[in-house]
């Protein structure tokens, strides 16, 4: 048994994406030994170049899973090239306008109903609602991946978000109306924003420059993050999932009785400061390590040519070093983590991201 796991060069510009192909099997052997799986398409321009990796590096046109992460562009632009053009036997897609049950309650708006804020949900998330029509139309196989969710293989597993916490995230979704329990959350005034500047940062060894007070969004937060074992070994895909929802995901790999070894974690929201802290680092990778020791685990951050500093943030990239993880970041190039696969012509190793003693950064 092997697997591919090709996260490829989403943003030739400063917008990062993830668009990220995965096959599992025997990859020696037939089609029929394989399982292909998808994971978000990038934007729209990047979904024919997706189509067009599967069907070159995989050798196919069929593709066993598709999961869309959640509704942001950058991840679920592209999802649509991918189901015209491929035979996509199931979507995994999350339908918030299917949870609209009680919803009105939330609202401070005693004129809103559960059938008015389903119709929001449907306009305001429309990548989202197209791509389930354009799925039932197709007569793909569509589930709701929440916690527990697994692929016919069973080495695909859903370790987040629950049905619950999924629920509890829909009323500060963008463009829902005010809450009935708090004021509107303004987003970063104009000022604030212009104010910002780049500032210099010096680092130790072992010293975290990031906070387990972290918040992103709760759309971010609604990401679904998969786990993928093959031969004992782990790997973790994390979207744009922020601190809260990676440590529920933490929870149910404290629970796993695989024994599997992690091997890959995609470091969340392409290095985004907002989305990791030190405790759920830990739990997910282990405590840091003495300088120049290693753990067998790789670390990707998918991010665009020109995306730096935002994305990704040194800080976070020197947190995964801390704990002994390679790290990698695509910055607009492909990059194929592998186990027991046939060799690939034009691929190269690449050397992972060194720690970062002094880095520049907006504040």
């Amino acid at each position: 048994m092997g697997y591919e796991v090709d996260f490829l060069g989403v943003g030739s510009e400063s917008k990062s994406g993830d668009a990220i192909a995965i096959r599992f099997g025997n990859l020696h052997g037939r089609r029929d030994e394989q399982t292909v799986v998808v994971i978000d398409g990038g934007f729209s321009d990047t979904g024919i170049e997706l189509v067009e990796h599967i069907r070159t590096h995989f050798g196919t046109d069929t593709v066993d899973l598709v999961i869309s992460s959640h509704p942001d562009q950058d991840h679920i632009n592209g999802l649509e090239a991918l189901l015209n053009e491929l035979d996509v036997k199931e979507l995994w897609l999350h339908q918030p306008w299917q949870h609209n049950q009680n919803l009105a309650d939330e609202f401070a708006d005693g004129r809103l109903t559960d059938s008015s804020l389903g119709e929001r949900l449907k306009q305001n998330l429309e990548r989202a609602w197209s791509l389930a029509k354009l799925a039932n139309r197709k007569g793909i196989v569509l589930k709701e991946p929440f916690t527990g969710l697994t692929d016919k293989s069973g080495a695909v597993k859903v370790l987040g978000p629950s049905q619950s916490y999924y629920e509890a995230l829909i009323p500060d979704f963008d463009g829902m109306p005010a809450r009935a329990d708090k004021g509107a959350v303004s987003n970063e005034s104009w000022l604030t924003s212009a104010l910002r500047k780049v500032t210099e940062f010096f680092a130790n060894w072992g010293e975290d420059h990031i906070s387990d007070d972290g918040q992103t969004s709760s759309k971010n937060n609604s990401s679904v993050i998969t786990q993928l074992i093959v031969d004992g070994k782990r790997l973790v895909f994390t979207a744009d999932a922020g601190i809260q929802a990676l440590a529920h995901a933490a929870d149910q790999i404290d629970g796993c009785q695989s024994g599997a070894e992690l091997k890959l974690i995609q470091i969340p929201h392409h290095g985004s400061k907002r989305n990791i802290g030190p405790t759920v680092l830990n739990r997910l990778i282990g405590e840091p390590v003495p300088h120049g020791e290693q753990r067998s685990v790789m670390a990707i951050a998918s991010t665009a040519k020109a995306g730096e500093p935002k994305h990704p943030r040194k800080a976070v990239l020197n947190a995964f070093n801390h704990r002994g993880a390679r790290v990698l970041v695509t910055r607009g190039q492909g990059i194929m983590h592998y186990h027991n696969s046939p060799g690939r012509a034009g691929w190269s190793s690449l050397t992972p991201e060194p720690y970062h003693f002094s880095y520049e950064e907006e504040v």
